[in-house]
């Protein structure tokens, strides 16, 4: 299993998400994606698209309107 980052501070959606499905692509089933966003709307645009794709997810607060993403390859 590989750690892959991205860093998605000061980007709107759906930058964040073009760039969690890029890197997703290339990526291993088991591998885990750690994004990093500043805005609120990719939380939930993220989770609601990894969900539908069957992935695992999870998210949390870093810091005050910061998160760390979390998505499991899945399939």
């Amino acid at each position: 299993m590989a750690e892959y980052k991205l860093d998605c501070l000061f980007e709107a959606c759906p930058i964040p998400l073009l760039k969690a499905l890029k890197q997703l692509n290339k990526m291993e089933i088991g591998d885990v994606l750690i994004m990093h966003t500043d805005h609120n709307c990719s939380i939930k645009n993220v989770v609601e698209w990894t969900k539908k794709q069957g992935h695992l997810i999870d998210y949390i607060e870093i810091a005050d309107g910061e998160w760390e993403i979390y998505i499991e390859k899945a399939k």
